[in-house]
């Protein structure tokens, strides 16, 4: 049973832009329903660590809510945003102070496809890694556009470690993000489908492991609060220094 539904989500990661083009005009309202979903961002920005005046690439960044919270910490830095969803990434481009950031309509799991071809100071993918395709090529593609020692944090739920956690988040989906997500945009088959590809995601340590295993060095784990603790983690890697 549990095959055939890993199955089924990794088909419906392919449908997944389509799905958040259908709730992007919504997306900003529901997501304030959730008092710790822009502070938590902004403590995974802190957590890359960078400098100043960094390059920044966010990945997955949606309506922008990301993009804002890392120029909150690096007011000085370069972003490129890149985003799957057209209508999600329409919305960020008509917030204001995002004029200065250039977004790309394209998939993470080959930002080069698109035209992203810099190297990175930092690059930050918030609630994305669980739903691209092949999530190995992904992050193999992720360390070749970072500079040497330069940082990357996924801001992903991860819950299957604990049944505390899974408990907690199967009660927040079915009692709040899914109804809600019914309710004001008419359409929760997108909110389904994150409760159910939160419960496939790694856990904790085999994401760790993944992450070293495809080169990422300096690889660590930090919690959030509230009741997302132990459900919502910044993981933080870095590339290896260039060899002498």
């Amino acid at each position: 049973m549990k095959n055939k539904w890993n199955s089924t989500i990794e088909n419906e990661k392919c449908e997944v832009p389509a799905k958040f083009d259908n709730v992007a005009s919504s997306y900003d309202w529901l997501t304030s329903l959730n008092p710790g979903y822009r502070k938590h961002l902004t403590w995974s920005a802190k957590r890359l660590g960078l400098g100043p005046t960094p390059r920044i690439l966010d990945l997955c960044c949606g309506t922008g809510i990301s993009t804002e919270a890392l120029l909150d910490v690096y007011p000085g830095a370069k972003i490129v945003a890149l985003d799957a969803s057209l209508q999600m990434l329409e919305c960020a481009k008509r917030k204001r102070r995002l004029s200065n950031v250039q977004f790309i309509h394209g998939n993470a799991e080959n930002p080069r496809q698109f035209g992203v071809n810099d190297s990175f100071d930092g690059i930050m993918m918030a609630y994305g890694i669980r739903n691209v395709p092949g999530r190995d090529t992904c992050l193999a593609n992720i360390l070749t556009l970072l500079r040497p020692l330069g940082r990357v944090c996924f801001h992903e739920y991860s819950v299957v470690d604990s049944r505390l956690a899974s408990a907690l988040w199967n009660l927040v989906s079915l009692g709040i993000i899914i109804p809600s997500g019914r309710l004001f945009s008419g359409d929760a088959s997108i909110y389904r489908y994150l409760r159910r590809s939160v419960l496939e995601f790694d856990g904790v340590r085999r994401f760790e492991e993944r992450l070293k295993e495809l080169g990422f060095v300096g690889v660590h784990t930090e919690q959030m609060d509230g009741w997302q603790r132990n459900v919502l983690h910044s993981f933080v890697a870095a590339r290896p220094e260039a060899p002498a």
